[in-house]
């Protein structure tokens, strides 16, 4: 769950490149990517929600990530949970527990879960497809199917909502192989914005009597 949670939080601010399978679906994705790819920073507040109609799971959180670069910080302070990414070393941090796990890059994360590779993405087999334009309120939001290959086996599909007059990602729906529907809404978005280094990094100072676990 951890890793298909992480994989939303990031795709909040950072989108890729699909295969050219989808020329439409291609051309609004590469604007979305060039725009963001223009911000040294973004900062966004986000809710999330996960759900199992099988087993009755319905669970809803809000959150924060801030980014820049290949570092980043997700906060959730509903579940507990806090991650931090100096671009080289991660830090999860669960307040159940008081725990803190450590890892290098290569040891904690996939290639759908780091910022760094994620424009990229499309060489490792994505597919996408243009689904429609739709109204919401006064937004209108294109809509955008991604379909990963064998690679990324927690996922089957993802459903982007990119707002058309902004060309920011408003919302995405991952559909997990474990029968878990993940959503996530951006609720609000700051860009450029100046954030020292120290805030991507974990400091176990300022826990008492914390655990740490690490595997690095």
């Amino acid at each position: 769950m951890k890793k298909v949670f992480l994989t939303s939080i990031i795709l909040i601010s950072y989108l890729f490149v699909l295969a050219q399978e989808d020329e439409k679906a291609v051309q609004i994705l590469n604007q979305v990517s060039s725009k963001t790819r223009s911000f040294k920073t973004i900062e966004a507040e986000f809710s999330f929600t996960m759900d199992n109609i099988e087993v009755d799971i319905h669970e809803a959180n809000e959150g924060t990530i801030k980014l820049k670069g290949e570092k980043y910080q997700v906060v959730l302070p509903g579940a507990g949970l806090k991650i931090y990414s100096d671009g080289e070393t991660i830090w999860n941090y669960m307040e159940d527990g008081n725990q803190v796990t450590i890892s290098t890059i290569e040891e904690g994360n996939s290639d759908l879960m780091d910022p760094s590779s994620l424009f990229s993405i499309y060489e490792k087999g994505f597919q996408s497809k243009f689904i429609e334009e739709k109204k919401e309120g006064n937004k209108t939001l294109y809509i955008i199917e991604l379909y990963p290959d064998n690679e990324f086996q927690d996922i089957s599909k993802i459903s982007l909502a990119i707002n058309a007059s902004t060309l920011m990602i408003d919302s995405a729906t991952l559909y997990g192989t474990d029968d878990n529907l993940y959503g996530i809404h951006v609720k609000k978005m700051e860009t450029d914005k100046s954030f020292p280094d120290s805030e991507f990094v974990f400091n176990a100072t300022e826990y008492d009597d914390i655990e740490i676990i690490d595997f690095r």
